[in-house]
């Protein structure tokens, strides 16, 4: 592989098990000769030459070495003299190769030269020609520093995607707890958790505040019928049915246990029983046929309602309590129905 310029290949593969990638940009061929020769003997320093300053760029962001050797003066095409540090800032501007170590090689160690330099971003100053020596200490020092650099970026950046990942993990679960794994409206724990809120927020506004018992009638003896595949499906129909009665954003379907649900609306007793009325009609017009019932020939829900306006030191259980005795009302009056409560 040769570079612009250069008429010389790099000492070995940039692959395996070389970590270190140099790049110098001079225009004396035999300066060129002379660094190549002292990196010979080096297996783990793949060397690069580029002898002209308008490939200098572009073979730096195509080779991407862990460090730069940079020219001070160098020779324009046109004969012009052309001032390495500009270089130095074309390197600084480019994505590719703005974090890449750079060494300026001088004939002066003059002050005000090396103040210039690395005023543009150099990290090191060579006065030319460096001994061996000293010039692999730079090399590998700049160029381990840089590869560590690497490293704890690339650490840190699978860190932040592993940290990512978790958050999103953590997310997923957090919803999937939140929904009951059968029926698709929301889990018990889920119900709970928001509706302690709610009821919080209805005692500081004082609001109307109502739950709904519902449960699918005589779901036993339709499971042992149809067997609890088909069950299962029926649970979700009756579901989806209830949750297109609960279409305001702080409404909540959840499903309680078994073939049972319960529902939170923030309404007086009169609201929730409309509700209920319509959770009752929905699972019916559902259509979800059955035999051996003496209620209909369709599935059917009976719903208990209980309504009240929460105090301060009202306690949400005892409502919860009336709403599930008022379904057991439901059920005695002879199911598919609705019965409320008023609770004070």
């Amino acid at each position: 592989m040769n570079e612009p310029g250069s008429g010389t290949a790099p000492l070995a593969s940039s692959h395996g098990k070389h970590h270190i990638t140099v790049l110098l940009v001079d225009d004396q061929p035999s300066f060129g000769k002379v660094i190549r020769k002292l990196l010979a003997d080096q297996p783990d320093i793949n060397f690069h030459y580029c002898a002209k300053a308008i490939d200098a760029l572009e073979s730096a962001e195509r080779i991407k070495p862990t460090v730069i050797l940079q020219d001070l003066v160098m020779t324009g095409v046109d004969g012009s003299i052309f001032d390495g540090l500009a270089l130095v800032s074309a390197y600084r501007a480019s994505a590719v190769t703005k974090d890449i170590p750079i060494v300026v090689l001088s004939a002066t160690e003059h002050p005000v030269v090396k103040a210039a330099a690395f005023e543009v971003g150099a990290n090191d100053y060579l006065v030319k020609l460096p001994s061996k020596t000293e010039l692999l200490a730079r090399l590998r020092y700049h160029s381990r520093a840089y590869l560590n650099q690497i490293e704890r970026d690339e650490a840190h950046q699978s860190l932040r995607v592993s940290q990512q990942l978790l958050v999103e993990k953590n997310i997923e679960l957090e919803r999937l707890s939140n929904v009951d794994g059968l029926t698709g409206v929301s889990s018990r724990r889920y119900f709970n958790e928001f509706t302690d809120v709610q009821w919080r927020h209805a005692i500081r506004e004082r609001q109307p505040f109502a739950i709904l018992m519902v449960d699918i009638d005589d779901f036993k003896s339709y499971n042992d019928t149809y067997g609890h595949l088909v069950g299962d499906k029926s649970l979700r129909r009756v579901a989806e049915a209830l949750k297109t009665c609960c279409r305001r954003p702080t409404d909540l379907v959840a499903r309680f246990g078994g073939e049972e649900f319960v529902a939170y609306v923030g309404c007086a007793l009169d609201g929730a029983k409309v509700v209920g009325e319509n959770m009752r009609r929905a699972v019916q017009d559902a259509g979800i046929a059955r035999t051996g019932s003496a209620v209909a020939d369709t599935v059917t829900v009976s719903v208990g309602c209980a309504s009240t306006s929460p105090g301060r030191g009202a306690l949400l259980l005892p409502l919860i309590e009336a709403a599930d005795i008022a379904l057991y009302d439901a059920k005695h009056a002879g199911k598919n129905r609705v019965v409320a409560k008023e609770v004070a």
